[in-house]
């Protein structure tokens, strides 16, 4: 089995929840109870509701607690696929002269499950993060309950794409775990 691939891709997923956890710090650093924070008249019956600022500070936690467990269990791998190499016999094959893949023993089902759990935590990341973006929304422009023109415009894109992107994310890991 080529491990140089899966330890690039799980490269990838702890440098892309590195990003999402990095905007995750900023969002919990944002104060949603200070009323400069908002553009919508506080005396208003679009303005926003304190349980609409206790969930945008739970989604964020969810998030950031779910992008670092995707990250431990990613890196965790990492380190096994590091550990077995130091353990087995490695093949190096040349490849056009300058690249070399390199053959390590791993245990493919544990290598699965723990990419699949890496990548189910990246995407209940992402789906908490989405979820809180909406609070801000609403915090920002005025809350969905009250029918506000500019929160749908927001919030409309972000609930169509990043789901889309995200069934396209579990679709091709699951397409590349069957190959």
């Amino acid at each position: 089995m080529t491990t140089s691939i899966h330890v690039t891709a799980l490269d990838s997923v702890v440098n892309v929840n590195s990003l999402f956890t990095l905007a995750v710090f900023i969002g919990l650093a944002w104060n949603p109870y200070d009323p400069s924070n908002t553009l919508v008249d506080p005396n208003s019956r679009c303005a926003p509701t304190s349980k609409i600022a206790e969930d945008l500070i739970k989604f964020h936690v969810y998030s950031f607690s779910s992008f670092l467990f995707s990250s431990l269990v990613a890196l965790a791998i990492k380190q096994a696929i590091k550990l077995s190499k130091s353990h087995t016999f490695n093949i190096h094959v040349t490849f056009r002269g300058s690249e070399f893949l390199e053959h390590v023993d791993v245990n493919k089902t544990l290598l699965r499950v723990g990419m699949v759990v890496s990548g189910a935590g990246s995407v209940a990341g992402c789906v908490f993060l989405m979820l809180a973006l909406v609070n801000v929304v609403q915090i920002k422009v005025g809350t969905l309950a009250c029918g506000s023109g500019h929160a749908f415009a927001a919030v409309v894109p972000l609930v169509i794409l990043v789901p889309l992107a995200l069934l396209i994310y579990v679709c091709v890991g699951l397409y590349a775990f069957t190959r």
